[in-house]
């Protein structure tokens, strides 16, 4: 499954320099499917949603840090463990029930992403 921020985040930023995906943005901030990865133009997510990868995207909150959840492999295919996770001083990175993938799933979503991986 993605990993989701509660609103428990105290905003410090220690996690969105660790997300080998891009994934992890600042309250308010508009991203986009091409950051941080090799997606451009018209895709077609693993999940089966159609988007633009250069198009900005509505920031998911606007109070603390979010993950999108398009973007998150939990790091599967990087590291052991989700990277956000295990440098959140709150421990407010955490499963998302509402977003639950299989291990495969998540490995196929980072080569997506990442198809040089």
């Amino acid at each position: 499954m993605a990993i989701k921020i509660t609103d428990e985040c105290i905003n410090c930023g220690a996690c969105e320099p660790e997300c080998p995906n891009t994934a992890i943005y600042e309250a308010s901030y508009e991203w986009k499917y091409s950051d941080g990865t090799s997606l451009l133009g018209d895709i077609k997510l693993p999940n089966g949603k159609i988007a633009n990868a250069d198009k900005e995207q509505e920031p998911v909150s606007d109070e603390f840090y979010f993950i999108a959840t398009d973007k998150c492999t939990e790091c599967v295919g990087f590291h052991e463990e989700p990277q956000c996770a295990a440098v959140c001083p709150v421990d407010c990175c955490v499963p998302d029930e509402d977003n639950v993938e299989t291990e495969d799933f998540l490995k196929g979503k980072q080569k997506f992403m990442h198809p040089e991986n």
